[in-house]
Formats: structure tokens, sequence, C-alpha cells
């Protein structure tokens, strides 16, 4: 059984800033790709940045340049600053893995952690 624990949501004003963390535990033999996705309320789930074991990273166009991903391999941990934040970014944020069991591979996701952004 895989768990990923995410924390760092909260209340923020806009042009504040938050950081997210995930944390995968586990059995598995490494991670592949990491990220986070959101979902806002009456909308569907979308990506907004991803990063590979290599720490190649793609974003969705709205948070570029004010959203950082990052991740430590070691602890199995993914990152998500947030900077500039603004009420369109309101929503619940999840965190993905890709996990590698040799032969196979399978997907989990986080509980969700719910960001707010007040204008």
């Amino acid at each position: 059984q895989v768990r990923l624990a995410e924390s760092g949501g909260g209340l923020v004003q806009s042009g504040g800033s938050l950081r997210l963390s995930c944390a995968a535990s586990g059995t598995f033999a490494r991670i592949n790709d990491m990220g986070w996705y959101r979902q806002a309320p009456g909308k569907h789930r979308e990506m907004v940045a991803v990063i590979t074991r290599d720490g190649i990273t793609n974003y969705l166009n709205s948070v570029k340049g004010r959203f950082t991903i990052s991740r430590d391999n070691a602890n199995n941990t993914v990152y998500l600053l947030m900077n500039r934040l603004e009420p369109e970014d309101t929503g619940v944020y999840y965190c993905y893995a890709q996990l590698n069991h040799i032969l196979t591979v399978s997907s989990s996701w986080g509980q969700g952690t719910r960001v707010t952004v007040s204008s």
C-alpha cells in the first residue's frame, strides 16, 4: 500500500505565497514522475506541474513564472512553491506519483489539500 501525505494548503491573500509538500511512503521500487493537479469548484481536475525523476519540469501555462515544482528523490517528496497567488488558483491540490514496481507501474494520488486565495 502506498500513501501520499500532503501538507501546506490554507488561506492566503492575493499576491501571497504557499508551499505544498507531499511525501510518499509504502512499497515500491522507486518513483518516476511526480506532480501536482488541482480541481476548482465546478471544474475538471487539471495538471498544474509535473517533474520527472531527472528534474525535467512542465507547467500549466497560467502558473509559469509563479509556481516552482521540485523534488527530493532520497525522501520521496515533491514540493510546489506558489508565489503571486491569484484567486483563480483556488482549489483542491492533489499530489500525484507514478510508482515503479520493476515489472509494472502504478499511479497514486493524495487526498488533496485545499488552497484558497482571497481577493
